[in-house]
């Protein structure tokens, strides 16, 4: 940016903000309407509710919890406490009760910021455990309507106020903050056990976000949109980027509205998980079932051109003319729609939070839509690697960004080094000495993932360590590469592989019910009830055949024997998810216990 590199995340945005006045940095829906933010109404908002907060007592290291949905809102109270030297504690709109519970009084948050009435409504019972004198301050987003809490406008006027009589108290208590202070303390929701409280600093943050906005290749121009939760760091980093970069950021009003909202937006970067891309594959599909012979045939012929322009490439070969003539064709034909349906002016999308599968990244390759894959961690802030747009690999996470290093331990862990690595866990030292283990040349975060790097610096992941499974044969297998086959399937909605300390690998699998509704028609199956094509044997057939034909290079241990289908999706609210989509797998295997045994012989379940 040709100005002296910031060391806080106050710094970071004060330039940015400044530097871009005038500027849209940021956009958000309300009444079918959009309305921009500029660089000069941010630092306002953020200068008034910072202020204003400072009046209310926050001080230096005090705790303050954000439960609230993705908004320009979220980010302007993210920099105000920040403003002030305090600890932003987010925590995810959708997380469990016992689980909010658990944040808001193990980080001892002093004051609430909620989003809607609603939101205040569903965790009323969580506040009323309080006794009164410990209770947090609580403030809304919108007008509330319990009088017992207030409006976070009420904070911005008392800032706006003390700032018309002392014009320089912004500046001056936002310049406290050190790189070494604490910014956030992210709560992991964990797939077993209770949240662990991810403790991140300044530095942390500014130099991951710094370091990956170097190889970001960032446009004049870019326009970028937001749907994932800034409770999660990856959302919440990469915003920082873009204020750095003055990108401008356009809300969509929910994951709900995202295909409409992209449309409307037309972005040129997107930040996503792989479970939108499946969503898309999929409906795409259902489109095309219902779609004449014809134009079926046409769209499976650029499916097949597609995926094989997709292979040259990722190889970095250049594809025959005959194929490249086809695939014009092919393109103007399907893959334009495809194009259009995501805005029209995507440069590229960024997926993390999960693995994506090899074959859902090819099949939008070969559209046209370029899919990069990254890979982090809360506790590291989280960046450690991606692919660039240049110098893509399917299948990796890419190389390591500037100023971070990996190497692989001998049972094949992923060691992390870098100035984002955490301070480790809140309050419990324990646990932070088990994951941050001193070397002869430094501390380095043991990640539990499995993985592999090649001689260019490209990263694999295989599988989370506490997931690896072993046979009762003692055969090891690693079930993420395996759901990963078998998620690319059209039909397959979500999936999870059993095996520990059985004979052979099983499948749970949630199909996709409106492809599932069509393709039962075709076969003159004369129900449309989940529970009972579930059941139907030519259905099972039909996914046993699929999974056995994607999962065909197998070694033969890997193989999935038998499979169950589900009649009821994973979610967060079933207790099966994660509040960043995870599956809990023990959670999973429990619930469905008497599925898994009917899927072994008698002897086999009752050893489990």
């Amino acid at each position: 940016m040709g100005i002296e590199e910031p060391r806080t995340i106050n710094e970071m945005f004060q330039k940015a903000v400044r530097q871009r006045a005038g500027a849209a940095l940021m956009s958000f829906k309300r009444d079918k309407k959009w309305f921009d933010i500029t660089g000069k109404e941010l630092l306002e908002r953020v200068s008034n509710l910072a202020v204003g907060l400072h009046k209310l007592g926050v001080k230096p290291g005090d705790r303050i919890a954000l439960l609230a949905e993705s908004s320009p809102d979220w980010s302007i109270t993210d920099y105000a406490i920040l403003s002030n030297s305090a600890v932003n504690v987010p925590i995810y709109p959708t997380q469990a009760l016992d689980q909010v519970e658990f944040i808001l009084k193990n980080s001892g948050a002093r004051i609430l910021f909620i989003s809607t009435n609603r939101q205040l409504k569903r965790i009323k019972s969580v506040l009323d455990n309080y006794k009164n004198s410990e209770r947090p301050l609580v403030y809304l987003f919108e007008e509330p309507k319990d009088a017992t809490v207030s409006h976070i406008g009420e904070i911005e006027k008392q800032g706006a106020q003390e700032l018309r009589n002392t014009p320089e108290l912004f500046e001056r208590i936002s310049s406290l903050s050190q790189p070494s202070d604490l910014a956030t303390i992210i709560y992991t929701s964990g797939t077993t056990g209770i949240p662990k409280g991810v403790m991140l600093t300044h530095h942390n943050l500014t130099s991951n976000a710094l370091r990956s906005g170097e190889v970001f290749d960032l446009q004049d121009g870019d326009q970028a949109m937001s749907f994932l939760p800034l409770s999660h760091v990856f959302e919440r980093t990469v915003l920082y980027i873009y204020m750095w970069y003055g990108v401008k950021v356009s809300f969509a009003k929910g994951v709900e509205t995202v295909a409409e909202d992209i449309k409307e937006i037309r972005p040129t970067i997107v930040t996503a998980v792989p479970r939108l891309f499946e969503k898309i594959y999929a409906t795409i599909n259902k489109k095309a079932s219902d779609a004449t012979p014809l134009q079926q045939k046409i769209f499976h012929r650029a499916m097949k051109v597609g995926r094989q322009v997709a292979g040259y490439i990722d190889r970095q070969e250049r594809v025959p003319l005959k194929l490249s003539l086809e695939y014009k064709v092919l393109d103007r034909l399907v893959f334009s729609k495809w194009k259009e349906a995501v805005g029209g002016r995507i440069r590229f999308f960024v997926s993390g939070g999960a693995a994506l599968p090899s074959e859902i990244a090819y099949i939008f390759l070969g559209a046209g839509i370029q899919i990069l894959q990254g890979y982090g961690l809360t506790e590291t802030s989280p960046v450690v690697s991606f692919n660039r747009p240049d110098s893509n690999r399917i299948g990796t996470i890419g190389k390591t960004i500037p100023g971070v290093k990996v190497r692989v331990a001998e049972d094949g862990e992923i060691l992390v080094q870098g100035d984002n690595v955490m301070q480790g866990y809140y309050q419990l030292p324990e646990e932070s000495a088990q994951v941050l283990q001193e070397y002869a040349d430094g501390i380095w975060f043991h990640t539990g993932d499995i993985g592999t790097m090649d001689k260019e610096g490209y990263i694999r992941i295989t599988d989370r360590k506490k997931d690896l499974m072993k046979t009762s044969l003692g055969k090891y297998i690693a079930p993420q590469p395996i759901e990963n086959m078998i998620r690319s399937i059209p039909m397959v909605e979500q999936v999870i592989v059993i095996g520990n300390a059985r004979k052979y690998p099983s499948a749970l699998i949630v199909p996709t019910f409106d492809a599932l509704v069509s393709y039962a028609r075709s076969l003159k199956i004369d129900t449309d009830n989940p529970a009972e094509l579930v059941r139907h044997p030519r259905v099972i057939e039909y996914f046993k055949k699929k999974i056995d034909e994607v999962t065909k290079d197998l070694a033969p241990h890997e193989k999935v024997k038998k499979i169950a289908l589900l009649d009821q999706e994973f979610s967060v609210e079933g207790g099966e998810l994660t509040p960043t989509l995870k599956v809990r797998r023990k959670y999973v295997e429990d619930k469905h216990k008497d599925t898994i045994n009917s899927l072994y012989p008698k002897y086999d379940a009752e050893m489990n």
